[in-house]
């Protein structure tokens, strides 16, 4: 894997908010095992699920597409953790499409 700044995507939204938790803790894990190989990650939902919950933000995709779409066109790769629900997750698929249209490559990674 090239190293560069590497946007981790991962599903999120859910009607249960501890799958969304899991979730999120899911991809700290995922994001601390890539930075601990000295590459340089942003993780939408590491970086954002805090302020969401701080500041009682939407956790849709409608919300933070502008947001998102504008921190993925800074990276060089989009990593997509391969948590359940990704290949349907509307953010997910959203992204991956995003990447296409800047022509960032796609990386899966197994969750950890």
């Amino acid at each position: 894997m090239k190293k560069g700044f590497i946007y981790l995507a991962c599903p999120y939204t859910h009607a249960d908010k501890s799958i969304m938790i899991e979730r999120w803790s899911a991809v700290n894990r995922a994001a601390a095992k890539l930075m601990g190989n000295g590459e340089y990650v942003f993780s939408p939902i590491s970086h954002t699920h805090p302020i969401a919950e701080a500041g009682q933000l939407p956790r849709d995709w409608n919300f933070w597409e502008g947001y998102d779409r504008i921190m993925l066109g800074n990276c060089d790769t989009l990593m997509v953790l391969k948590l359940p629900g990704w290949n349907i997750s509307t953010g997910v698929q959203a992204e991956i499409k995003i990447a296409e249209e800047f022509g960032i490559p796609i990386e899966y990674m197994e969750p950890i």
